[in-house]
């Protein structure tokens, strides 16, 4: 495979919203192409946090379905997901616990490197696998 791209939240965005239509059936050609092995879109994490931020404070769509859908997209052949497997822990996390994309990513993180997190955001305390270290203790 010689041509890969770096994808822009947009491409996600007008595939997932089918909006505008032009635009989303382009994306949907793009994907056919990528699914064949044609080229490898790559998506980065600030790609997909803004991309979940955007599907939720503009369309309206509910964090965990906004992950769900994200997660579905990702795994389809021809994209390759920078720290991928952080991605989709965070993606996972954002399903069941209701934080954002931010803080998923880091207790994914966290988790991951047996690391505490240092905040005063006690978000992370919902993560039962995280270890929350508060400086004013």
């Amino acid at each position: 495979m010689s041509t890969r791209y770096l994808v822009d939240t947009n491409i996600l965005l007008r595939f997932l919203t089918g909006e505008p239509l032009p635009q989303a059936l382009a994306v949907k050609k793009l994907f056919a192409r990528a699914a064949a092995g044609e080229l490898e879109l790559e998506v980065s994490p600030v790609i997909v946090a803004e991309t979940v931020y955007t599907l939720n404070s503009y369309y309206e769509v509910e964090r965990a379905e906004a992950a769900a859908k994200l997660h579905t997209l990702l795994r389809q052949p021809g994209f390759k997901v920078r720290d991928g497997a952080l991605v989709f822990a965070a993606l996972d996390r954002l399903r069941t616990v209701n934080v954002g994309f931010a803080d998923a990513w880091l207790a994914a993180s966290g988790a991951a490197e047996t690391l505490p997190i240092a905040s005063f955001d006690r978000d992370f305390d919902k993560f039962k696998d995280v270890k929350r270290f508060d400086p004013m203790k």
